[in-house]
């Protein structure tokens, strides 16, 4: 009996010194509090940043786009002008939602990375873990990462100011200048898809875009070069091509795509054996090709009419024997 109340006196005596030691109380109570704690942190932080990055997002989208100047400043449009300015009203606006939703992907994704990185290093501390080394081989290990992987973040990089710059989107006729010229498709983070002409579908990396020439941003210039022989006289030669350019600016096909009146610019080029004549009218973004080519077509007829001369009118090198006759 006595036996027993010692082995009894000596387990109870043994588990208060347990207890009592520090180390006891900080693995089994205050490092594990701790870590809740740091949890917990890491948690509201979360929450409360993508809470802040969500309402800046829907304030950014719900704020009003506005229209290019230049096209803000059109006078009287008329109907079908109407239409395709709402119409690149839209198309903008659509844009500008799908870049915020993006970069609000982009920031959400990030700040995640470096809450929770933060909390898993605080936790690591915590335990007794060292993490000056885990932080030196960090950075080695991200050293040699970015050193293999800088053409990706180089990519990615691109197109995060890609975005916020707005340069293009989809939907933009741009040149790259490396023989890549056609409608935006698609673009990511770190791919922009390009459909040519020729119906090719390109895919170019963000980081290998060094410049870029956006046709569709704000408005477009349709140039059109008449090129006339120099037997003419050269101001009824004008006459003629700006009075065709007018009338073709008024037809139903193509006055809703142009803003401004076509402009008589002149001569633009003298060689040996013709002239060039220039005239120019600004457009809806994208529009140039369909005006250009319209126009072109109406001036051709009507330098026929009025007996205005190419530079070959019976072919190059080929004389007219019948006025040599």
């Amino acid at each position: 009996m006595i036996l027993a109340k010692n082995t009894a006196t000596d387990t109870v005596t043994a588990v208060n010194s347990w207890w009592s030691n520090p180390d006891t109380r900080a693995w089994l109570v205050e490092k594990p509090l701790k870590i809740l704690l740091i949890i917990l942190i890491a948690l509201v932080l979360h929450w409360l940043s993508r809470r802040l990055i969500d309402k800046l997002a829907r304030k950014a989208q719900s704020s009003n786009g506005s229209r290019p100047p230049l096209l803000r400043n059109v006078r009287k449009p008329k109907s079908k002008q109407q239409a395709q300015l709402r119409s690149l009203d839209e198309t903008h606006e659509k844009r500008r939602i799908s870049r915020i939703k993006t970069l609000a992907g982009v920031a959400r994704s990030a700040v995640a990375i470096v809450i929770w990185v933060w909390a898993a290093m605080t936790i690591l501390a915590e335990i007794g873990v060292n993490v000056a080394p885990l932080i030196a081989s960090a950075g080695v290990v991200g050293v040699a990462i970015g050193f293999g992987a800088q053409s990706l973040i180089k990519d990615f990089l691109s197109g995060i100011f890609m975005l916020l710059e707005d340069q293009y989107g989809i939907g933009d006729t741009i040149d790259l200048g490396n023989g890549v010229f056609g409608d935006v498709e698609d673009i990511t983070l770190r791919i922009t898809t390009v459909r040519d002409m020729d119906g090719a579908l390109w895919y170019v990396r963000n980081g290998e875009i060094l410049h870029v020439a956006n046709h569709s941003d704000g408005y477009a210039i349709a140039r059109i070069e008449v090129p006339i022989s120099l037997s003419n006289d050269i101001d009824d030669a004008q006459a003629v091509i700006a009075a065709s350019a007018a009338r073709a600016a008024d037809e139903e096909a193509v006055s809703g795509l142009i803003l401004e009146a076509p402009n008589m610019l002149g001569v633009s080029s003298v060689e040996p054996d013709y002239a060039t004549v220039r005239i120019v009218t600004k457009t809806l973004p994208g529009a140039q090709w369909q005006v250009q080519r319209f126009i072109q077509g109406e001036i051709w007829e009507d330098m026929q009419k009025n007996d205005i001369n190419t530079p070959y009118p019976h072919g190059k090198g080929i004389p007219n024997y019948d006025d040599a006759e």
